[in-house]
């Protein structure tokens, strides 16, 4: 990325609190920047509810963070309506989930009800409660973590919730030199509250609509199609990939775009891009496992670029 990149700055100072995991925090960066809602599955403990903290704080949005558990009701997330003596009326006390970026921390530990409506709040953009519908911000953004699904006491979110996530990644164990400086420095939570908003929520809808005029040629819808269709006759997976997910894959790409400082989107934009929009929407015929990274992999190389 070159220096006058108006994100450089901002991906740098990310890369101080969240060590060791630039990838990792350009593909949430895409994903934002792409419109998209973000899932991070990963071991308690890695950086996730940090990394989302770290986005807030520089990207100059409004910070709501929820924590699911067993017994959390979807009230809790919504919002609830109390009668005002004073004026005989009842008056609405917004939930959490009125903030632009909103951290549904540990999803999978809540029930499929209270799962389902977040889902709803994120696929609409809006909450309807006593059959009243009210907007959510503008920007919105739900980053959700999820714990693996072997822990005791968890959900798992069923394929058609899991799909409007845009993308997801995991950010695994940093490497000795970032444990190194996370184990000396105490932890990077605390410095990620301190962080000063780099751009404002005005900046980042310009740079929305920068992004979705980025140009993706023909031949390159040629190709994406020619994914889609290739991971439906796979013998790896159970089923496909929609139209949707084919949608998501473009967006993200002109975002990831967008990051390198071009104005057109190129095949190794979709290849790199691929394995966190796709991974959690494939379920493999060996066990029904989420693909593997060396499952989109081989799909990648199924599929001559045109």
């Amino acid at each position: 990325m070159s220096r006058h990149h108006p994100l450089a700055e901002l991906l740098d100072e990310a890369g101080k609190t969240i060590l060791g995991k630039e990838m990792e925090i350009r593909q949430a960066l895409t994903c934002l920047l792409a419109g998209g809602h973000l899932l991070i599955e990963d071991l308690p403990g890695m950086g996730k509810t940090t990394l989302a903290h770290t986005l807030a704080q520089l990207l100059g949005l409004q910070f709501s963070r929820i924590q699911f558990t067993s017994d959390l009701l979807p009230a809790d997330i919504t919002g609830i309506s109390l009668f005002d003596r004073d004026k005989s009326e009842f008056r609405f006390l917004p939930g959490p989930i009125f903030a632009q970026l909103v951290l549904a921390d540990e999803i999978n530990r809540a029930t499929p009800k209270t799962q389902s409506a977040l889902l709803e709040a994120m696929a609409e953009g809006q909450v309807t409660t006593e059959g009243q519908t009210r907007d959510l911000p503008s920007p919105f953004f739900v980053i959700a973590t999820q714990n693996p699904a072997h822990q005791i006491g968890t959900f798992p979110l069923p394929e058609s919730q899991l799909d409007r996530f845009m993308m997801r990644i995991e950010l695994g164990y940093p490497n000795r030199m970032a444990e190194r400086a996370l184990l000396a420095g105490g932890g990077q939570h605390e410095q990620a509250k301190r962080l000063e908003a780099m751009i404002q929520g005005t900046d980042l809808l310009t740079f929305q609509t920068e992004i979705r005029q980025v140009h993706t040629a023909g031949p390159l819808i040629d190709y994406v199609q020619l994914l889609l269709e290739a991971s439906r006759h796979s013998p790896i997976f159970q089923h496909g990939l929609s139209p949707r997910a084919g949608l998501a894959l473009l967006a993200a790409a002109r975002a990831w775009a967008w990051l390198e400082g071009r104005d057109m989107v190129i095949p190794d934009d979709i290849q790199t891009i691929l394995p966190a929009v796709a991974s959690h929407r494939l379920r493999t015929n060996q066990g029904s496992h989420h693909a593997r990274p060396e499952d989109i992999a081989s799909l990648i190389h199924s599929v001559a670029i045109p």
